[in-house]
């Protein structure tokens, strides 16, 4: 089992940009899809972003399309995940996940991380 650690959350102003790190223990990092979830307060969890095993194949949710971009250095063992134009309904804990793969990602997912607040204000 990987475990996984996030890393990066913090206030931002609206327009802002921050970069999340997840690092990555344990079981061989390459043999996972990676991604992200966020929670917001009294809201479901949701699906924001993935990144298949050898980096090819992301797919996004479509309110961060266009602002995020998901990544991983499997040489580091870290997925990363680059904010840009941030929005207060951005405002989440933001949770780093490995799952089987990423056509089949929110089913699949083996392991969470803790979550890293991520706060934008207006």
């Amino acid at each position: 089992q990987v475990q996984l650690v996030e890393s990066g959350g913090e206030l931002v102003q609206a327009g802002g940009s921050l970069r999340l790190s997840c690092a990555a223990s344990g079981r061989t990092f390459s043999n996972y899809a990676m991604g992200w979830f966020r929670q917001a307060p009294g809201k479901e969890r949701e699906f924001v972003a993935a990144i298949s095993r050898n980096g090819i194949t992301i797919n996004y949710a479509d309110s961060v399309k266009g602002r995020f971009t998901i990544s991983r250095d499997n040489a580091k063992n870290t997925v990363y995940l680059q904010m840009n134009s941030l929005k207060p309904e951005d405002t989440a804990v933001y949770y780093c996940a490995a799952a089987q793969a990423v056509a089949v990602f929110t089913s699949t997912v083996r392991t969470w991380g803790q979550g890293t607040q991520v706060t934008v204000s207006s």
